[in-house]
């Protein structure tokens, strides 16, 4: 059973940081490309950042450029997203994604997804 479970979530003042985890089971982790994806009150899905396989290669939407981070770690089965300077606008929830190429994450619609862990940026 394939399985993303994200955390690290919560709430915090605007200026602050927060990391996300996200734990991948029951598929293999390297042969996908893995990504964050995030959802605000009344919109639509907002692709955030994804990274390649290896961790080689990284992209970010304008929006969060400069001040998130995206990483993983093969051998935990593990992603994260750094979180700095948070925003109002960044309060959503996060999701994690999995796909076999970075495109599907940006462009379509991922293989596979969490059930979210919220992010509330307020003072």
């Amino acid at each position: 059973e394939v399985q993303l479970v994200e955390s690290g979530g919560g709430l915090v003042q605007p200026g602050g940081s927060l990391r996300l985890s996200c734990a991948a089971s029951g598929f293999t982790f390297d042969d996908y490309a893995m990504g964050w994806i995030r959802q605000a009150p009344g919109k639509g899905t907002e692709w955030v950042s994804d990274i390649s396989w290896r961790g080689g290669i990284s992209n970010y939407a304008e929006s969060v450029k400069g001040r998130f981070t995206i990483s993983r770690d093969n051998a935990k089965n593990t992603l994260y997203l750094a979180m700095n300077t948070l925003k109002p606008e960044d309060t959503a929830m996060y999701y994690c994604a999995a796909a076999r190429s970075p495109y599907t994450l940006q462009f379509g619609q991922p293989e596979y997804r969490g059930q979210g862990t919220q992010v509330t940026v307020s003072s």
